[in-house]
């Protein structure tokens, strides 16, 4: 995976990222979602490295990026954060504009990134993500336990990190069974 791509590691203000890298032509940045990491475009990156600059980090806490430390308000890990991390990335690599593509948790980071720094995004492609108002309001016990993982994980910290950090390995393949069924 990812043989034409460079490995990097980028500080930013609060923390660092590790990406991959190759392509030249106009930037993306590829923006993987929950419980993924860059991982998630080996099929799609390569091919888009044939025309274009393609950016694939390892959103903060996740993969190889660093964890910084969690706050009370989870500002530490908040979309417009995560956003602000991706501009300083595409800006140490020399883009001060982009396109973005987000998948999932990606997708939110994306648009949010858009939202706050619009100078810097010349087009914006969401994936695979929900609209938050409208799942909230139709949820239920279903629901509700099928998507426990959205308010499990904004409980203040340190609760949802020492669960994970009792056993990270079952939470992830019990995560990854629950939601590919049979195919996993």
């Amino acid at each position: 995976m990812f043989e034409k791509f460079e490995t990097r590691r980028i500080s930013t203000a609060e923390t660092e990222i590790n990406l991959r890298l190759a392509g030249a032509g106009p930037p993306v940045l590829l923006l993987h979602g929950y419980p993924q990491t860059h991982v998630c475009w080996h099929g799609v990156a390569p091919q888009l490295s044939d025309a274009f600059t393609v950016v694939v980090p390892d959103l903060r806490g996740y993969g190889d990026s660093l964890c910084p430390a969690s706050d009370p308000e989870h500002k530490a890990y908040s979309k417009r954060t995560m956003a602000k991390d991706m501009v300083a990335v595409m800006a140490a690599l020399g883009f001060e504009t982009f396109a973005v593509v987000g998948h999932d948790r990606g997708a939110r980071v994306a648009y949010r990134l858009a939202l706050d720094h619009p100078q810097c995004v010349t087009g914006l492609v969401s994936l695979d993500v929900v609209t938050t108002l409208d799942t909230w309001e139709a949820t239920n016990m279903g629901r509700a336990i099928g998507g426990f993982h959205w308010p499990f994980l904004a409980q203040p910290e340190p609760f949802p990190e020492k669960l994970i950090g009792g056993d990270p390995e079952f939470f992830a393949e019990w995560l990854m069974r629950k939601w590919a069924g049979d195919a996993f």
